[in-house]
Order: structure tokens, then sequence, then C-alpha cells
């Protein structure tokens, strides 16, 4: 097949998405695809016309354009089938805060969170109790999110996501385990464990690329029956955002045995290493195999 591999683009997660692109290329050549690689930053006036002439798009972007349905929007317009999911629902799911509507709408915990949005300004009023996550609320790998413990420091959370010019995301803290959990097709896959390293708050942008970041087990070392608890929300969280092919939720589970679903990922970390393509190579795929699995499964929803 005629493949076009599309990544990089204008967000500030430009360089985990082209670092992903090398391996989903060396996967795409060894599976004997005709590969051409798209970069919208440089040619988007040309994606329609370039996306007319092939037989799939393999996406790889992180951020804006990419998971907020605007590229699977165009290819939708080509006729061009793609993997994972369609525009609508990579919209839904990428604005944390519409998600997690659809979560609570679903019998779903998620910690408990408020809006504010730049036209409201740094001086609204924090409606939860410290400590709080701030964060943008369209947005991926922890870039802009900060961690406030005392109430004189939230304002300057909210400068910090406000100057990437997005509404603020505010989310109660919950200590726990985080916990995340990838759906490939219609099957759960195993939990991965993320311990931040010694000295970081939280599983931030260092924590997350850097050689020396986050320990990560998989199979997290928990319960049999949280997995399966987990693994059941992130199936319904799934369905309810209208989600096709895969995705990866990430969770806190409380000492006491509580889950929250913080927000899911349309379109995952797809180097070997990141967490998907290790939970699904526990279950036997090989990173070639995840990328064949992936375009099977595209084709069959859209061709």
């Amino acid at each position: 097949m005629h493949v076009i591999l599309i990544a990089g683009g204008w967000s500030d997660e430009r360089d985990v998405s082209l670092s992903g692109a090398r391996k989903i290329r060396s996967a795409l050549d060894e599976l004997g695809h005709d590969v051409t690689f798209f970069d919208p930053a440089d040619d988007f006036r040309n994606l329609l016309s370039i996306a007319k002439g092939a037989d799939f798009a393999f996406i790889n972007l992180h951020g804006t354009p990419g998971e907020d349905g605007l590229i699977q929007a165009v290819l939708d317009k080509a006729g061009c089938p793609y993997q994972g999911a369609g525009p609508a629902a990579s919209y839904l799911a990428l604005n944390k805060a519409a998600s997690k509507e659809v979560f609570e709408a679903n019998g779903i915990n998620t910690p408990e969170w408020q809006l504010i949005t730049p036209t409201q300004g740094r001086e609204t009023p924090l409606e939860l109790s410290l400590p709080v996550f701030v964060k943008p609320d369209k947005g991926g790998s922890s870039l802009g999110m900060s961690l406030v413990k005392r109430a004189e420091d939230f304002p300057a959370a909210l400068d910090k996501v406000f100057a990437m010019c997005q509404s603020a995301l505010v989310e109660t803290f919950i200590p726990g385990v985080e916990l995340t959990c990838g759906i490939l097709g219609n099957e759960a896959l195993p939990l991965i464990m993320i311990t931040p390293r010694v000295g970081s708050d939280f599983f931030d942008y260092e924590n997350k690329y850097a050689a020396d970041g986050a320990e990560e087990i998989c199979p997290a070392p928990v319960d049999e029956g949280l997995v399966r608890t987990i693994q059941e929300q992130m199936l319904v969280a799934h369905a309810a955002l209208g989600l096709t092919g895969y995705s990866r939720g990430d969770f806190i589970a409380t000492p006491d045995g509580e889950t929250y679903l913080l927000e899911v990922n349309t379109l995952p970390g797809m180097t070997p290493t990141s967490l998907l393509p290790r939970a699904a190579a526990h279950v036997g795929y090989s990173f070639t195999e995840l990328i064949a699995e992936l375009i099977r499964l595209g084709l069959e929803g859209r061709g």
C-alpha cells in the first residue's frame, strides 16, 4: 500500500512526534509499504490532494493539529482511511473538561475540576481545595502543568497556561499510584505503573522523555481486582468518547482502592518504549506487528 506517515506539526510536542515517526517509518518499511512522509508544518495546503492518492494515512501527531481532529477531518474529505479516532471523538477527548463531563455522565470517577478561561483571567478564585494541578485544557506531555500547593502560587500557574493560549483545567490532587491502561481494538491491555523519579512531584515532561525518567512497570504489580476495574472503566470511557482502534487512559488509584480517570489520549506515543507499545508487547505484539494491527483496524473501520 501507499501509506502517508503524518508527523511533526506545529505543536509544542513536535519533537516527540518526529521521534516516534522514525520508528514507525522503519516498521512500515519492514511491512513492505510504499511510504511518503508528510509534515503538516511544511506543506499543509497539499494534504488533501496527497491524501487522495494514498491508500492509508498513519498519523503520529501530538497536540494540535492531530489530536484535535483537524487532520482526520481532511483525510475523511479525501476518502483516505487512517488509524484511531475520527474528528469529533478526537476533539472531545483532547478537551479535558469536555471529556471529564463524559466520564462523569458514564459513572467514571474523575478528580474534581474547574475550567478557567483567559477571559475570566488570573484573578478567578480557586473553587477547589489545595493542592491542585493546573494544566492546559488541551495538550499533552504534561507541558504547561503546575502542582500548586499554596494559594499565592495559583495566579502564576494560570499565567503559565494562558501564555500557551489555552484555557486552564484545574484539578484536585489525588494522592495515589498512577496507572495507565491502553485499548487495542476492543480489548484492554495490561496496566503499567508509573513511578516518577525521586524529587519529582508528578509525571512531568522530563519524567516522560528523559533517559533517567520515571520507572514504568508492566504489568503493574497491583491487585487483579484493581486491574479489572480500571480495564472495565477504560473500555467504557473509550466507547463513551466514540473512540476506535486504540487509545490510552491515565488513572490514579488511591491507597483505599478508589480509582480516578484523569484523561484519555487518542494518539498515544509510538516508540517501542512508549507506554501502549510496551503493554501490547506484553500480550505478544512486536512493534511492527502493532503497526500492522493498527492499520488493519483503521482499514476495517474506514476502508
